[in-house]
């Protein structure tokens, strides 16, 4: 990507989302949209996996705080529609190079906490460094975004998963060269850099990947048949993924040097992984707590006893229910929830509801008769309308 392009990319407009938005927001709006375009939701539909790279793009930008305030820094240095002279510019006497401030040997911005100049800022965004590198120094391999859903008991427990992905990885044909014979040439137009600089008027210039080694550095004399002298070529792999216990449903994980794989010796990128946890018939999930509602008796909640709860995965446990246990009362079997980062575990609360019959056999009907005589004074809703009229 030029920086001139960079520069008037909007990432916001890109998610949807305001230039002020918080990071829950961002994610929301992230995915909403990776679900929405997702490869896999739409096989053959280039516009869709094309969408699908610029929403992960923007989500790689925003979605990193670091590199979100380097992101807007820049724009708001540069503009977004490309860098303007200030006032009194003038004619022909704004004359300098935005090499020197990309290259970090120039200008550099000291309010806006860039230090080391604006190369600094883009070389964090892409992973390049500053001044002196070319492009045909060991290049880092690209991030991948994935997807995967656990059902509700993997999530709290952990799971190793299966996950295949594709990237573009060196060619094996050629050894990432491009050239079949594996030697390759410095490109005489850029000398290597992959980049050639292009004047914008005012008497500074901007640069653009070369166009005659597409940003490369290299030329093959003698293209690679597989790769078309680019040097990189689609790869599939299976991949054996540990997803750790206590995920959260929509939880973003990020496993180091899992991407793809790096050019001429570079490190490989990140794998994210974007987490989605099925529902359980049973248990529900409050943080790290596990949560169940447990029917009792009419004579069990007004009495008390012992009653038996289902934990996730494990044994039952037994709760001593107090006499007078109103209903929606919850109780706390402590260490039964879900795993925590540091390896203890949450607690799992349980609800108690009154179970209510539809139908009573004689001798339960007449005793439920007799007790109704027996309490015929009492009116538990007679506070209720003495509360009413207090305004």
């Amino acid at each position: 990507m030029s920086t001139k392009d960079f520069i008037e990319k909007d990432y916001y407009k890109v998610l949807g989302v305001p230039k002020d938005a918080t990071e829950a927001e961002i994610k929301k709006a992230y995915r909403k949209l990776a679900r929405e375009f997702h490869p896999d939701a739409n096989k053959g539909n280039a516009r869709a996996e094309e969408r699908f790279k610029e929403i992960s793009e923007a989500n790689d930008i925003l979605g990193d705080p670091k590199k979100r305030k380097e992101y807007d820094e820049a724009r708001a240095l540069f503009g977004s529609g490309g860098f303007r002279p200030g006032p009194g510019a003038g004619g022909g006497s704004f004359n300098f190079d935005l090499g020197d401030l990309f290259g970090g040997g120039g200008a550099t911005q000291t309010g806006g906490g860039f230090g080391g100049g604006i190369g600094d800022v883009f070389g964090g965004l892409f992973n390049r460094g500053g001044a002196g590198t070319t492009r045909t120094q060991p290049r880092r391999g690209q991030d991948i975004d994935t997807e995967v859903t656990l059902s509700f008991t993997e999530a709290i427990e952990g799971a190793t998963v299966p996950l295949r992905m594709s990237s573009q990885a060196p060619c094996k044909a050629c050894s990432g060269t491009g050239d079949k014979n594996g030697t390759p040439r410095v490109c005489p137009t850029c000398v290597g850099t992959g980049q050639v600089a292009r004047g914008s008027g005012g008497g500074f210039s901007l640069t653009d990947p070369c166009p005659d080694c597409k940003g490369r550095g290299l030329i093959a004399e003698h293209p690679c048949l597989e790769c078309k002298g680019s040097g990189r070529a689609k790869s599939s792999r299976t991949m054996q993924v540990r997803i750790p216990a206590g995920v959260t449903d929509g939880q973003r994980i990020r496993l180091r040097g899992k991407g793809a794989p790096g050019e001429r010796g570079g490190p490989a990128g990140d794998l994210y992984v974007t987490v989605h946890v099925g529902e359980h018939p049973v248990f529900g999930r409050k943080g790290d707590n596990l949560t169940v509602t447990v029917p009792v008796t009419y004579p069990e909640a007004v009495l008390g006893g012992e009653v038996r709860v289902p934990t996730l995965g494990g044994p039952a446990v037994t709760l001593k229910l107090p006499p007078g246990t109103p209903n929606g009362r919850t109780m706390r079997a402590r260490g039964k929830g879900a795993v925590r980062k540091d390896g203890t575990r949450g607690d799992l609360l349980v609800t108690v509801e009154v179970s209510v019959p539809k139908d009573l056999p004689g001798k339960a009907r007449d005793a439920l008769e007799a007790y109704r005589e027996a309490t015929a004074g009492e009116d538990p809703r007679a506070g209720l309308f003495e509360a009413a009229k207090g305004d």
